[in-house]
């Protein structure tokens, strides 16, 4: 057992010195996207913003704008948070002794004084920001490198593979699965890593002709060129792209950025269905990860070049601005669901109920990060 946990010390602090630039250009970035669209629609509604912290805890540097705003870099670099006028905490939770004092000037640039439409813009800015930063690295991405094309043709059929079992020949190219058109091999894994279980029915082309097959992914654990492991539905079939096959299509900004909604959505699906899964029973909850996980996931894609770095940022954004908008207090979520709850009742939650929910929320938070950060350490030791 001591070995163990001297393994897992030695693994995190070797690995974690590597990891940790590259971790904070990724996180930083997703942050101050998400902090930004809080604060500009704050500033349009006329909410006095007194502070803009990238982490949290003692503050490194820092600067004040012309309006009042301190804009500063805190020792604790897992996140970062905006401080109305009028809020208690960094949570933006309201202090009922400070808003009752307010005199008319003040409460014009108070946030808790706002109208509940008002309010619910200025909270759900964040997470928009985040989808808004992703379509716009996709689309960048897009534009810039053109979007990597690999006919998905079948070169060879597992013995004993779903593939097999559906009737796959060597040869086959895949046109369709279950009408979304596939125009590359990508695309095919794609869809078929995210449907495990399900049956799924693929058009073939099949020399001349055009056959329909069904068959059933099967959920396997399969290890990326790292060494992570990761489980996705997999038919059985492989692809040998021989040398100067693989191509890059160019595409015009307008059509990279179409492409760049469809990849964003294309996270917030997949991450949906396994959340879904989890919950089901038919996902693991392994693949759960933390600050610990970004950061080794942040120092491989590193070694592949900025631009995978940049992809990894799109994906991080996503992540958590889907996160933020989960109906947990203290989260984004929680807040619209109260400012929901207020417009249907005419009148806020009580305090009591308002301070209940978000220490159900701190809770949750909590729990869900210990556990994390367990997961963590079990993928860093075992890898």
């Amino acid at each position: 057992m001591l070995g163990f946990f001297e393994h897992s010390f030695n693994t995190l602090s070797h690995g974690l010195i590597g990891y940790i630039i590259p971790f904070l250009f990724v996180l930083t970035i997703v942050v101050f996207f998400h902090e930004l669209g809080h604060f500009l629609v704050a500033r349009w509604n006329g909410v006095k913003v007194l502070t803009f912290s990238l982490g949290f805890g003692p503050e490194i540097v820092g600067f004040n704008d012309r309006l009042g705003t301190r804009w500063k870099i805190s020792a604790i670099p897992l996140g970062g948070y905006v401080k109305f006028f009028g809020d208690e905490s960094e949570a933006s939770t309201p202090s009922s002794a400070a808003l009752s004092s307010m005199t008319a000037q003040e409460r014009e640039g108070s946030f808790h004084h706002k109208r509940v439409g008002q309010r619910a813009a200025i909270v759900a800015a964040g997470p928009i920001a985040n989808f808004i930063l992703a379509i716009v690295i996709f689309t960048c991405l897009f534009t810039f490198f053109g979007k990597p094309s690999t006919t998905a043709q079948v070169d060879t059929v597992q013995t004993g593979s779903a593939a097999a079992a559906a009737g796959f020949q060597s040869g086959d190219v895949i046109k369709s699965i279950d009408g979304s058109v596939i125009g590359s091999f990508s695309d095919m894994q794609r869809i078929v890593g995210i449907k495990a279980g399900e049956q799924l029915t693929f058009s073939i082309k099949r020399g001349d002709s055009i056959v329909e097959l069904k068959a059933t992914p099967e959920l396997k654990e399969v290890k990326d060129s790292f060494g992570n492991v990761h489980k996705l539905g997999v038919l059985g079939i492989t692809r040998a792209a021989a040398v100067g096959e693989a191509t890059t299509e160019k595409v015009n900004p307008a059509a990279a950025f179409v492409l760049g909604v469809k990849e964003t959505w294309f996270v917030v699906d997949r991450t949906l269905a396994y959340i879904g899964g989890v919950f089901s029973g038919r996902e693991a909850a392994d693949q759960v990860g933390g600050p610990l996980r970004i950061a080794q996931i942040s120092g491989q894609v590193a070694t592949i070049g900025i631009t995978a770095l940049i992809h990894l940022a799109a994906v991080l954004s996503i992540s958590i601005g889907l996160l933020n908008l989960f109906p947990v207090p203290l989260l984004d979520g929680g807040h619209l669901l109260f400012y929901a709850f207020e417009a249907i009742r005419g009148r806020p939650l009580s305090e009591r109920a308002q301070e209940m929910g978000f220490r159900v929320g701190l809770g949750l938070v909590l729990m869900l990060m210990v556990f994390a950060t367990y997961n963590d350490i079990l993928h860093l030791a075992a890898s």
